[in-house]
């Protein structure tokens, strides 16, 4: 009797320990990773969330920006962490794609990491300049097939989401657009405003000012519908390609061994906090829109923009920059 009382107190003791993360989340900071430099976009949102986290929580909230290598920096940092829940990171699509986008693999996002949140979406779109004689979307792609291989398309770069989304477009539409890459979106801007290249793929706020003041036409954007920020611009899926979606989205993960208790009230702050008026302002002003849901559906998010990409990126023979 006395060994069995043992054994049942060794056991309970396990447990308890087991169970004391979830049961005292959170007990100490929590730290937020961002695979790019602050003041980007996803570095804005990371730090709102984490402020009405912080709020919610009782606990100190602050972003750990480490850029490089597209995000795997990061994501690496995630992975080696405790996951006890007090470390996250804000991830968008370079998630799903960097896995077959380099060689060999840095991560597997289904097995070294938990979906927490989705946060939002931010759409992209397609631009010309205002003198451009594409006037509209249909102008495009009827001129790209009159003449397949010579109209340019500027991007942020190589396996930007941007790029992906206009390789899935020009698939979609049975066109063949040049891709050129430029090391962020300002430049590829000045490009297209100057008449150095027709076209440009980057997020709806970037362009914005231009389109403001006419120097930029919009011809669709590549969300599932029209956004506030271009209420006029139609989407890939109204001009003719029903179902198309190659939006960017923002979701927290945490270390895939994190306690599933935890990872359910993570979810649950999150949750609360993208509700908040200052999340939803926030989103807005950088052109986008909160997306509640549950952290089975951002895993499943993250399932299928895997195997898109990894489609994508394999028959078109994409490389990172």
């Amino acid at each position: 009797m006395k060994f069995v009382r043992s054994i049942l107190l060794v056991c309970s003791s396990a447990l308890a320990i087991h169970a004391a993360p979830a049961d005292t989340f959170p007990n100490k900071p929590i730290r937020i990773l961002v695979g790019y430099s602050a003041g980007g976009a996803v570095d804005i949102v990371a730090r709102t969330v984490g402020k009405q986290l912080s709020a919610s929580t009782g606990q100190p909230v602050f972003v750990d920006n480490k850029p490089g290598a597209g995000t795997n920096i990061a994501v690496r940092t995630l992975i080696e962490s405790p996951p006890d829940g007090t470390t996250l990171m804000l991830s968008a699509n370079a998630l799903a794609a960097n896995p077959s986008l380099y060689q060999p693999s840095p991560f597997d996002p289904e097995k070294d990491v938990a979906a927490v949140s989705l946060v939002g979406r931010v759409p992209v779109v397609i631009a010309t300049g205002a003198g451009s004689p594409y006037a509209s979307l249909a102008a495009l792609i009827a001129a790209a097939k009159a003449a397949p291989g010579t109209i340019s398309y500027a991007t942020p770069g190589n396996g930007s989401t941007p790029h992906l989304a206009v390789e899935l477009f020009a698939r979609a539409a049975g066109i063949t657009l040049v891709h050129v890459p430029y090391r962020g979106g300002a430049q590829a801007i000045t490009d297209v405003l100057g008449g150095q290249l027709p076209l440009l793929a980057v997020n709806a706020l970037e362009v914005q000012p231009h389109v403001k003041s006419g120097k930029l036409r919009v011809l669709a954007v590549m969300t599932t519908k029209r956004t506030a920020m271009l209420p006029n611009v139609p989407t890939i899926a109204e001009s003719g390609y029903p179902g198309f979606e190659a939006s960017v989205w923002y979701g927290f993960i945490a270390p895939a061994a994190t306690p599933k208790p935890v990872i359910a009230r993570l979810h649950e702050e999150i949750q609360k906090a993208i509700r908040s008026p200052e999340v939803q302002e926030r989103m807005g002003s950088v052109g986008g829109e909160v997306d509640p849901g549950t952290s089975e559906q951002f895993a499943t998010l993250i399932h299928s923009e895997r195997v898109r990409y990894e489609k994508l990126i394999r028959e078109a023979k994409l490389t990172p920059d």
